[in-house]
């Protein structure tokens, strides 16, 4: 089963409800691809063992990892994260997570400058391109468990909007005009 994504409304309710719109707007896997958004269903049971996961860390370089619980009895000033990880922003490199439990949103900013929101659920390995304008929340259950992968040593540096003269938001709006470099095939 594909992961889920729609169309977000405007409000400024709490960033931990589905916000969709009424009528709810799908947003499809080869829309999200089209921004280059990838997608894996993987089985999170087995992620030691995992042939696909190893598969995808070679093919993409992916030489490290960590693991990272997100909820209020394991992080200290929890809601001050969470808020900061909501804070829109860009990476200069591709962000990559794999959903082990629980669940939570990653809002991306489509062509139009609208937010597609990304449910991910336990299975779930998402890879965010650099310079992609996005967010992360956890939805009302307030737990997730993410696998955080990298190429080389970790690096999570936000660079908050805006920042359309940060090289990676240029070549990522270079690749989305070309339509060059942007796999299809990961879903």
């Amino acid at each position: 089963m594909a992961i889920e994504a729609w169309l977000m409304d405007d409000t400024n309710e709490d960033p931990r409800l589905p916000h969709r719109r009424n009528p709810n707007q799908p947003v499809s896997m080869d829309q999200l691809a089209e921004l280059g958004v990838l997608y894996w269903k993987l089985n999170p049971n087995d992620y030691g063992n995992d042939e696909e996961l190893t598969k995808i860390r070679e093919a993409r370089g992916y030489n490290y990892t960590d693991l990272l619980d997100l909820c209020p009895e394991k992080v200290e000033n929890y809601e001050e994260k969470l808020k900061n990880f909501y804070t829109e922003h860009i990476h200069q490199d591709e962000e990559i997570r794999y959903c082990l439990e629980g669940s939570g949103y990653f809002d991306v900013r489509d062509r139009e400058d609208r937010w597609s929101r990304i449910l991910i659920k336990a299975g779930d390995l998402i890879i965010l391109p650099a310079g992609i304008y996005h967010r992360f929340t956890l939805d009302t259950s307030n737990y997730v468990k993410l696998m955080r992968l990298f190429k080389g040593e970790p690096v999570w540096t936000p660079y908050n909007r805006p920042q359309e003269d940060h090289p990676a938001r240029k070549e990522y709006i270079k690749a989305l005009t070309e339509k060059i470099g942007m796999p299809l095939a990961a879903h």
